[in-house]
């Protein structure tokens, strides 16, 4: 059973059952790669950047559709309440002697008409047309790097959100660790104090180093707890949801793994894709524009039925209906547009231009993006080492001071002192450990193998 699967039978449980409590929740271990295949159906970039290329496929039909026959229908009824006018000249064989004017007022038409007509239009040439559908598969292929740039974020974000939570959960461990550690030295010299071979000083001296140390805890706790949120978040996990992080540090933790991603030469950046797209959609731009100054020719056809009488009743016989066709093109030639054309074209031919410009510096920003993450991660490593060593080296320490304490040749504050030392140590330690996790993060990402 997958994440996703468990995650629909808990909530099929809970809600069969009615018991949406804390008492009812479960906790759902989760591994670094069902967290990144569930992040990538769940997180709202995701679904957006999903949802993004769904529109582009709608947008191809749309301007697919521009060439294929537009057929639209219409009807129409008047009632001439008052029948337009005609004036006629009284004159000649139209005179009337009987009219005191030099004009003869005439009416013609009938009191109803009425038409149905179908009217067919075709697009037979535009220029423009080959052009945004072309356009149109490229913002298509645009969207789907823009998708998977996103997708790379988002696995970005699962990554570090989880190596969080990871190094937070053991910083706490060993913060409780410690505290257990001093709650044993405490009793032990409290013990030593009941019968004198030790002050109240160094009584009191274990408590304030006890007190700070509970302090830690209790951030390291708040820490923990708000990682954990956050990574849900990432995910895009309900809040009501308990998770459990099913792996471990030590399975990540392999000096081979890091020097592995040390080695790779990288593959391709999806930002390259994006710009070049951009660049190709800039030129069919362009390309449109030019094209703008060629003949557009339309073909149409209306078939049309009409009607009329001189009263209502009459009007739907059908012998008061005659029918007309009309077929047809149409060519419209661009003449003058008062430059228009040619203030977009150079337009185009500047964004050009620039879209080259970003290319070469983004070619040039990856090569750097790729020596800095190495060069960060190598530090890191190093610096991992370092304190791996200073953290065991501060254990020995606390470990010997304990045992000189215990036998009576060494003093209460050495011990303190060691173990506030083994505290520092262990704390330089997770910082430099989830350092290099996020070192190799940002050069798997400058390297363009995020998965």
């Amino acid at each position: 059973m997958d994440f996703k699967t468990t995650i629909i039978f808990l909530v099929a449980c809970l809600v069969g059952f009615g018991q949406l409590t804390a008492e009812a929740q479960q906790v759902i271990p989760i591994t670094l790669e069902e967290s990144i295949k569930y992040a990538l159906e769940n997180n709202v970039e995701a679904k957006n950047a999903q949802l993004e290329v769904l529109v582009s496929k709608g947008v191809i039909g749309e301007n697919l559709a521009k060439g294929l026959p537009q057929i639209n229908g219409a009807y129409d009824f008047t009632h001439n309440m008052a029948i337009p006018l005609v004036f006629l000249p009284n004159e000649g064989p139209f005179e009337d002697p009987t009219v005191d004017s030099d004009v003869i007022p005439a009416r013609f038409g009938v009191d109803f008409q009425s038409s149905l007509s179908v009217r067919v239009d075709q697009m037979i040439f535009d220029g423009s047309y080959f052009v945004g559908l072309k356009a149109a598969k490229t913002l298509k292929l645009l969207t789907e790097f823009d998708r998977e740039k996103t997708e790379n974020d988002v696995i970005e974000g699962v990554k570090k959100a989880f190596f969080t939570v990871l190094v937070n959960e053991e910083r706490r461990r060993l913060v409780e660790a410690n505290l257990a550690r001093l709650d044993i030295l405490l009793k032990e010299t409290e013990s030593m104090y009941e019968v004198g071979f030790v002050e109240k000083l160094d009584v009191s001296r274990i408590k304030v180093q006890r007190n700070n140390i509970k302090t830690d805890l209790d951030k390291a706790t708040t820490a923990t707890s708000i990682s954990k949120e956050m990574f849900k978040l990432q995910i895009g996990l309900p809040r009501e949801y308990t998770l459990e992080i099913a792996e471990k540090l030590d399975d990540f933790n392999t000096e081979d793994d890091f020097l592995t991603t040390l080695e790779l030469d990288g593959y391709r950046r999806v930002e390259m894709d994006q710009l070049n797209t951009n660049l190709e959609l800039a030129k069919l731009d362009l390309k449109n524009n030019q094209v703008q100054y060629m003949p557009k020719l339309d073909g149409f056809l209306t078939y049309q039925r009409a009607g009329a009488a001189l009263d209502f009743n009459s009007i739907w016989k059908q012998r008061n209906w005659f029918t007309a066709a009309f077929v047809g093109v149409n060519m419209t030639i661009p003449i003058f547009d008062g430059l228009s054309k040619k203030n977009r074209i150079q337009q185009n031919r500047v964004q050009i231009r620039q879209l080259e410009n970003q290319k070469l510096f983004l070619e040039d920003n990856i090569e750097v993006e790729k020596f800095e993450a190495r060069s960060n991660l190598r530090n890191s490593l190093k610096t991992l080492e370092v304190q791996k060593e200073n953290r065991e080296l501060a254990m020995e320490v606390f470990e010997m001071t304990k045992i000189k304490y215990g036998e009576g040749v060494g003093s209460n504050y050495e011990v303190v002192e060691a173990d506030a030392a083994l505290k520092e140590a262990e704390s330089n330690y997770f910082s430099a450990l989830y350092d290099a996790f996020i070192a190799k993060v940002d050069l798997e990402k400058a390297l363009g193998i995020l998965k």
